[in-house]
């Protein structure tokens, strides 16, 4: 009987430590316009992601794009803070 709830301890000891912890990680975007020899730089979007750090740094930087609109050219750049 003892042997049997020290493995149910040491199961339940591994198990929790191999759980990766979810936590609120917040993306903020700037986005750039660019037109000669000057940039402009403005805030763009935030996005918060609960998730582990790796997939949210991951979920943030799918959003970092490049492109044309009405203001020129422009490029969108995010990082987890």
């Amino acid at each position: 009987m003892k042997k049997a709830i020290l493995l149910a301890s040491v199961l339940f000891v591994v198990g929790t430590t191999m759980v990766s912890c979810k936590k609120d990680y917040v993306c903020e975007c700037s986005k750039t316009y660019t037109s000669g020899s000057s940039s402009t730089t403005k805030d763009y979007s935030v996005y918060t992601y609960k998730d582990t750090r790796n997939r949210a740094e991951s979920r943030c930087n799918d959003n970092t794009s490049t492109g044309t609109d009405l203001g020129g050219n422009y490029s969108i750049n995010c990082e987890i803070k």
